[in-house]
């Protein structure tokens, strides 16, 4: 398993070891030691998996408090997965990072608590798999406006499929300061 730090260095892409032939693939989604050893986290605590159609747009999401690191991947299909930072005080404060993850390059995005997380679905249709650090929390469950100009995501889809709820969030710069996760002191 290969672990290389993104833009934003807290944001690690994963890319496991795949073994193939003319069957098809295997390889290792998790092992708790090799995450261990390569510096992520090894104790999740829930996964979830999410059916989207192509230009569906979801996020940006993210838990404060009870923050939850999150492991992604296109289980099925092509999405184009975003990380923002909206950790106050922290260098990076506002910036993204986006990767494409498929069922074909097999990468993963691994994201830290403090980062909002979205993704845009590239294929007809895309299954993901999200591994959280924490449990699902709605009473701190927060967004940021999937089109903040101030971010400035370039976003591969026009016209995205959102939720409800996803056209309602605020641009980072909107929201108070206080409901936002802080640099912890350790860093």
């Amino acid at each position: 398993m290969k672990v290389t730090p993104t833009e934003l260095p807290s944001v690690l892409l994963v890319e496991p070891q795949v073994w193939g032939d003319a069957r098809g693939y295997f390889y290792e989604s998790f092992r708790s030691n090799t995450f261990q050893d390569l510096g992520l986290p090894s104790h999740f605590v829930q996964d979830s998996f999410s059916r989207s159609s192509k230009g569906t747009l979801r996020g940006l999401h993210l838990q404060h408090p009870f923050g939850q690191g999150k492991l992604i991947a296109a289980i099925v299909g092509e999405i184009f997965d975003v990380a923002v930072d909206v950790q106050v005080g922290s260098p990076t404060f506002g910036r993204w990072i986006g990767r494409v993850l498929s069922d074909q390059n097999m990468h993963r995005l691994y994201l830290p608590p403090g980062h909002a997380h979205g993704f845009a679905v590239l294929s007809d249709v895309a299954v993901v798999s999200y591994r959280f650090t924490e449990y699902y929390h709605p009473e701190s469950e927060l967004g940021v406006a999937w089109n903040d100009p101030e971010i400035g995501i370039d976003w591969p889809v026009a016209g995205p499929l959102l939720s409800d709820k996803d056209r309602r969030w605020l641009p980072l710069g909107e929201l108070e300061e206080g409901r936002l996760p802080r640099v912890s002191s350790g860093r």
